[in-house]
């Protein structure tokens, strides 16, 4: 994983998500994702199956988990 420079205020969390095995995965999960409230960045790796969230606040896992359904995929586990 690589460091990543945070705004001052910013929150970053890892998710691990199942079932991702490509390019689209990825754009999948990181555009259900990036439309939750306070979301700045997504980077999802389908072959790791890490999704880094950067936010203004915590998010709330039940809406993570619900924007990484509807994307059509599962969430495992905060990493």
């Amino acid at each position: 994983m690589t460091a990543q420079t945070e705004t001052p205020g910013s929150v970053t969390a890892v998710y691990q998500v199942s079932g991702m095995s490509c390019g689209h995965c990825e754009g999948s999960v990181s555009g259900e994702l990036s439309g939750l409230p306070g979301v700045t960045s997504v980077k999802a790796v389908a072959s790791s199956g890490e999704v880094t969230v950067v936010s203004a606040a915590p998010l709330d896992e039940e809406a993570v988990r619900a924007a990484v359904d509807e994307a059509g995929f599962e969430l495992v586990a905060r990493a």
